[in-house]
């Protein structure tokens, strides 16, 4: 390791849940989610591995996303579905990128790119089947298909996919994932209704956690996440045989000796209380250790579990090895698949009160993604 840290991917590793998640899908399509530069793995080479596994399409939030994918080569259908006004659409459609639409207003700014490019533009309708973000709700949903028919009429977009969201499919038997199917269903008949959901439209709603625990929700496409990674999207239902991609480690930095009473980090929220010996590892809250992680969360180092000694700072933090030997440039494990006794990310997650989606997303660019 030339760098003080690196998070480690395991291609393989996204590959194998890719096709784990493919044979539950039931016959649906699996459109990959890579937004956020793949859940902090890396947008590219994820994105390869996940096609590679078994997805036909990938899944972004924004168009620069997409963008950074055909750049790479990447020629899989690709779906933005997050899209503020000003956004490059005529780039998105010179490059064959599908666009997401919730409102009549950006179906027009889509349509216009269309017009000014000369290309049809391939459009997802969003329906709010009460997720309460993004989506069309119900009182706004025939508008938006109305619209959406007299543009097509026009030659400007064709509808190529129908699509909403949950807001609870990771809680499982929540009385809302009952509800917003029955309010998808709802929308899809309404699309039917105005022409708009013919056998070439793609009908899509599960994410991870649906996939794994809603079969009625599959459709004609799953869109998995988190799950792809390796990383349960309904932890109290267990790990459903993923395998978690990324291993976070450092260098140590420097180790010292030090007395009894020796205070450690901001504010000395650690004081030893025994002669002991400290090690330094070089990675803080500036690449994505969370600052709540002081005196909380563990690392594996010198072969046992180490608990984080004082405040994390931005660059670093500090373990105490009591009596343990340490030396500069030992390797440290701060989470992976727990293979080695190593922390995981579900047990950083649950230390400190988040999910792991956060905490593999924050782990930032002085990170080295390593393959």
């Amino acid at each position: 390791m030339a760098t003080p840290a690196e998070a480690r991917v395991d291609l393989g590793a996204i590959r194998y849940n890719v096709a784990l998640l493919k044979e539950r899908a039931g016959g649906a399509e699996l459109m990959g989610a890579v937004k956020a530069d793949a859940y902090g793995h890396g947008l590219v080479p994820a994105a390869k591995a996940v096609l590679e596994g078994g997805a036909s399409r990938l899944g972004t939030a924004f168009v620069r996303e997409a963008l950074a994918l055909r750049e790479a080569g990447v020629t899989a259908p690709v779906l933005a579905w997050l899209l503020t006004p000003g956004e490059p659409l005529e780039r998105a459609l010179l490059a064959d990128v599908e666009l997401s639409a919730s409102s009549v207003g950006l179906l027009d700014e889509i349509a216009a790119a269309a017009r000014a490019t000369g290309r049809t533009a391939g459009v997802h309708l969003e329906a709010d089947s009460g997720m309460g973000r993004g989506g069309a709700p119900p009182t706004a949903w025939p508008g938006l298909l109305a619209r959406a028919m007299e543009l097509r009429a026009e030659g400007v977009i064709e509808v190529v996919g129908l699509w909403s969201h949950f807001a609870c499919s990771d809680i499982p038997r929540h009385p809302a994932i009952e509800q917003q199917l029955e309010t998808f269903e709802t929308a899809l008949k309404l699309a039917e209704q105005a022409g708009a959901a013919g056998s070439h439209v793609i009908r899509h709603l599960a994410n991870s956690a649906a996939i794994l625990d809603v079969p009625a929700a599959r459709f004609d496409l799953v869109r998995p996440g988190i799950a792809m990674y390796g990383l349960s999207p309904i932890p109290e239902l267990g790990d459903f045989g993923l395998r978690p991609a990324m291993t976070l480690v450092a260098k140590v930095a420097l180790v010292k000796r030090v007395p009894e009473g020796s205070g450690v980090s901001y504010g000395h929220l650690y004081v030893t209380d025994h002669e002991t010996t400290l090690g330094l590892i070089p990675l803080g809250y500036a690449d994505g250790i969370l600052r709540h992680a002081t005196g909380r969360a563990e690392v594996l180092a010198g072969g046992r579990r180490r608990k984080i000694a004082g405040r994390v700072c931005m660059d670093q933090f500090v373990i105490d090895m009591g009596d343990d030997p340490l030396s500069p440039g030992d390797e440290v494990v701060l989470f992976g698949p727990g293979d080695q006794g190593e922390p995981t990310a579900q047990e950083w997650a649950d230390t400190l009160g988040t999910i792991t989606h956060e905490i593999v997303t924050r782990i930032g660019s002085r990170v080295p993604r390593v393959y």
